[in-house]
């Protein structure tokens, strides 16, 4: 069985990093991101803390082990992580100045436990936890993300944005 809940231990993120490490882009094959999707951003222990701090992660359980999470990134830590500014430059321009939105920072499931609707349930969980204080969820996926993309899109985001960003695209979605 599947728990969700907010992340409260360094346990709990300390999981989180190993998860990511195993589905980074030099981590998977080429046929492996085009069919499973990928993350992008390799997070630091003292940043992912910090931003749990400020809104706490979503995370998926089985036996007390982390199987999946998507990270809640509040814009206060726009300039924290170089690879992110050019996603904050591009929503604060154009969003509505007093907009109050959380980035969902990534999301990742591991292999074991894909396919069965952890990754809507995160989302669920995540606008449920969130709806008090903020008044939408933002993120980025990148363009050769398909696999990302098509299940965002299946949840109800919607694509607010597609830029460039030196040779990367990205597109900027909404829930």
């Amino acid at each position: 069985m599947i728990q969700y809940t907010l992340a409260s231990t360094d346990d709990e993120l300390k999981q989180i990093l190993a998860l990511q490490q195993r589905n980074l882009p030099f981590k998977v094959s080429l046929q492996e991101k085009e069919r499973e999707g990928f993350v992008t951003v390799e997070h630091t222990f003292k940043i992912l803390k910090a931003m749990n701090e400020a809104c706490a992660h979503i995370i998926a359980k089985s036996n007390d082990n982390v199987v999946g999470y998507a990270l809640c990134m509040h814009p206060k830590f726009a300039n924290e992580i170089e690879v992110l500014k050019p996603m904050f430059n591009k929503i604060d321009s154009i969003t509505p100045k007093k907009e109050n939105y959380l980035v969902m920072g990534q999301i990742c499931i591991d292999k074991a436990f894909r396919k069965q609707g952890i990754f809507r349930k995160l989302y669920e969980t995540m606008k449920a936890e969130t709806r008090e204080n903020f008044k939408c969820i933002i993120t980025e996926i990148h363009a050769s993300n398909t696999r990302s993309l098509q299940a965002h899109y299946a949840i109800g985001f919607k694509e607010l944005k597609t830029y460039q960003a030196g040779e990367q695209e990205w597109k900027i979605v909404v829930f």
